[in-house]
C-alpha cells in the first residue's frame, strides 16, 4: 500500500470514545469494537478533553461517573457538536434517568451487563445515524451559505466598484485635472481599489479550486521549515508591517507526507493574521517542535488580541473579526475556515488562544504518522 492509500485508509477508520469509570468495561468495549479506533476516558472531564481534540465519531458513555456524569457530558457534547452521536450505557432502569437522557438528545441506549452483539450493532447504527445527521445538516446549510455568500460578494465588490465608477464619471465629464494634487491623490486611491478588486477575484479563484478538489490530498515529502520561512517572506501583511519582526525557533524535523498546497495555505493564513492583527511594532514568534506523537507549530503575536466571545466563531465560514465595527474588513472570511479543514484532512488540529491587548497564540498540530523516513 502506497503512502497516499495508507493515509486515506487511516482517515476512513471511525473513532469510538468509550467513557466509563470502570476500566474493565472500557477494555471490554475496546475488544468488542475491533476494526474501529477506540479511545478511552475514565470520566466526563477526560472525555471532553479527548473530544475537543477532534476526530471522534461516536461516544459510548456511562451515566454514573465522578466529576461529570453521563447526562451532563451528553448535554455538553451536544452543545459542542449537535450532530455527534452519543450512546448511553446504564445499568439503571429508572424512568427519570431515561427521560433526562432523552431530553439531552441521547441517540441510543445500551443496558448493562453489556451484550457484545448488541454493542456492535448499536455502534453500526450510530454511525449510520451520524452520516444521516451530517447530510441533513449540510443540506439545510447549503441554501443559507449560498445566500450569505452572494450577499457577502455583493457587499465586498460594491465599495470599490462604486469608487472606480464615480472617478471615471468625473474623468469623462472633465472634472478631473491631471495636474491637480487632489486628482492625483484620487487616482492613487482608485489604483488601490483596482488592486483590491484583483485580489478579491484571485481569492475567489483559489477558493473555487479548493471546492472542486474537495478532500483529495496530493501527498509529497515536505519540510515545514522550508515552507514557513518563504511564507513569512512573501506575506503581504508582513510587508505592510515593517516594524513587526519575525522571530524563528524552528527545529529541523523529518519530512512529513503532506499536501504542500493545502498546508502552505493553512499556515499562510495563520501567518497573515498574526501580522495583520499586530500593532505597528512588535514581534511575531514562530516555534516548531516535535514530540512523541505530533509536530507542533506555534505562531504567537503581541497584537490586539481577540475577545473571548469571538474565539468560537473565527473558524466559521464568512466570519471576520471586526473589532472597530466598521464592516470594512477585507477578504471573504474563508481563510481560517479552509485552514482548519486542510489541517483536519491531515489528521491534525488548529487551536487559538487569545486575550484582548495581550496578543494571540495559534497552535497547529500535525501527526507524526505522516512522517517519511529519509
Amino acid at each position: 500500500m502506497d503512502v497516499v492509500a495508507k493515509f486515506q485508509a487511516e482517515r476512513d477508520v471511525k473513532t469510538i470514545l468509550v467513557v466509563d469509570d470502570e476500566a474493565v468495561i472500557r477494555d471490554l468495549c475496546a475488544r468488542a469494537l475491533k476494526g474501529y479506533r477506540v479511545l478511552q476516558a475514565a470520566d466526563g472531564e477526560e472525555a471532553l478533553r479527548l473530544f475537543e481534540k477532534g476526530g471522534v465519531d461516536v461516544i459510548l458513555t456511562d451515566v454514573m461517573m465522578p466529576k461529570i456524569n453521563g447526562i451532563e457530558l451528553l448535554r455538553r457534547l451536544k452543545d459542542l457538536e449537535p450532530t455527534i452521536v452519543v450512546i448511553v450505557m446504564t445499568g439503571y432502569a429508572e424512568k427519570e434517568i431515561i427521560l433526562n437522557a432523552l431530553k439531552a438528545d441521547a441517540d441510543d441506549f445500551i443496558t448493562k451487563p453489556l451484550n457484545i452483539l448488541q454493542l456492535k450493532t448499536a455502534v453500526d447504527k450510530a454511525l449510520d445515524k451520524k452520516a444521516l445527521k451530517e447530510e441533513l445538516a449540510n443540506l439545510k446549510s447549503m441554501d443559507r451559505l449560498k445566500s450569505n455568500f452572494l450577499s457577502l460578494i455583493s457587499h465586498k465588490f460594491r465599495t470599490p466598484i462604486t469608487a472606480i465608477s464615480l472617478f471615471l464619471q468625473n474623468l469623462a465629464s472633465g472634472v478631473c485635472d491631471p495636474d491637480d494634487p487632489d486628482s492625483r491623490e484620487n487616482l492613487k486611491l482608485i489604483c488601490g481599489q483596482s488592486r483590491y478588486l484583483e485580489n478579491l477575484v484571485a481569492e475567489l479563484l483559489v477558493f473555487s479550486r479548493f471546492l472542486a478538489a474537495g478532500e483529495e490530498l496530493h501527498l509529497e515529502p515536505c519540510s515545514l521549515p522550508e515552507i514557513i520561512r518563504p511564507l513569512v517572506a512573501s506575506s503581504k501583511e508582513a510587508t505592510a508591517k515593517p516594524g513587526v519582526v519575525a522571530s524563528f525557533d524552528l527545529e529541523q524535523l523529518s519530512p512529513l507526507s503532506l499536501d504542500r498546497e493545502k498546508i502552505a495555505f493553512a499556515i499562510g493564513q495563520v501567518i497573515d493574521n498574526a501580522f495583520k492583527f499586530s500593532r505597528e511594532t512588535g514581534t511575531v514568534s514562530f516555534s516548531l517542535r516535535e514530540d512523541n506523537v505530533a509536530c507542533r507549530l506555534t505562531v504567537e503575536d503581541e497584537g490586539i488580541g481577540i475577545p473571548k466571545e469571538e474565539l468560537p466563531k473565527i473558524f466559521e465560514k464568512f466570519y471576520q473579526v471586526d473589532l472597530e465595527g466598521a464592516g470594512q474588513i477585507r477578504g471573504f472570511g474563508l481563510g481560517l475556515f479552509y485552514a482548519r479543514e486542510f489541517v483536519k484532512l491531515h489528521g491534525g488540529t488548529i487551536t487559538v488562544e487569545s486575550e484582548p491587548e495581550k496578543g494571540t497564540r495559534v497552535t497547529v498540530l500535525l501527526p507524526l504518522h505522516s512522517s517519511i523516513t529519509p
